[in-house]
């Protein structure tokens, strides 16, 4: 089946890269389908990625440009790509070039009839040491504190039916929106199959993620999204159990 594709980049000061990853999807692309769109949101990015992004439009009928006056962040951001995203399928992946889009065609072999995501997971971490740990430490965290069934919550780079955000809804600002969405669209009961991709150290800018700012807010919103997803969800379940076993307890005193 020929699947129309909208594929998406989030970029925040990524004018070094954004363009060489609109070049490549663009030729990935062509070569999966003729019916495709090329998103870039660009979250209120200080540097020159928006004279980049002008002169890509210019060059590219396919390539629609979403432009936040001001940062809302990496979860913002990714709510506008997809919001804006119009195709049967939704790709998406960062503007900072340390995943290949090429690779694209790899989660497209694996999307067949009744699978409804397919998520990358890195091959090896090309990142500083301390990057690794904190992100091996957070992947471990969030699939016990979660019960996430994936090897790998925090690589962006996933194929995903535009029909999942019929009843996945998201609202995150942070980084945390990528647990939020996998969280939801397991507990939803969706069909999620996993590719491994590889993944490049940064050749422009710098991570958003690690100063403590972020970090905080990382935190903070990792404890909402467990409350909500977690707690709430174990409150009921556990008065239905307790009212159960009370009825139990009546019935066999009756007799």
């Amino acid at each position: 089946m020929n699947h129309s594709i909208s594929a998406f980049f989030p970029a925040y000061n990524d004018g070094g890269t954004i363009a060489s990853m609109v070049v490549s999807v663009d030729c990935t692309l062509r070569t999966l389908t003729d019916d495709y769109e090329i998103i870039v949101v660009n979250d209120g990015s200080a540097d020159y990625t928006g004279e980049v992004l002008e002169e890509l439009a210019s060059r590219y009928p396919h390539l629609r440009v979403v432009t936040h006056g001001r940062n809302r962040g990496y979860g913002g951001a990714l709510r506008s790509g997809f919001a804006a995203a119009t195709k049967d399928l939704i790709f998406y992946t960062d503007g900072d070039a340390q995943y290949d889009p090429h690779e694209l065609t790899l989660l497209m072999a694996e999307f067949k009839e009744g699978v409804d995501v397919v998520n990358g997971y890195k091959i090896s971490r090309s990142d500083p040491l301390h990057r690794i740990i904190i992100g091996r430490i957070y992947h471990n965290l969030v699939k016990a504190l979660f019960g996430l069934r994936l090897r790998d919550v925090d690589c962006d780079f996933r194929l995903v039916r535009r029909s999942v955000f019929d009843v996945v809804e998201l609202k995150s600002n942070s980084g945390v929106i990528c647990l939020e969405l996998m969280k939801k669209t397991q507990d939803a009961g969706f069909n999620i199959v996993e590719v491994p991709v590889h993944h490049f150290h940064r050749a422009y800018g710098k991570s958003q993620f690690f100063n403590f700012g972020r970090i905080w807010r990382v935190v903070v919103g990792l404890w909402g999204l467990w409350k909500e997803l977690v707690w709430a969800k174990r409150g009921p379940a556990a008065v239905q159990v307790g009212q159960a076993a009370v009825t139990e307890e009546v019935a066999v005193s009756d007799k």
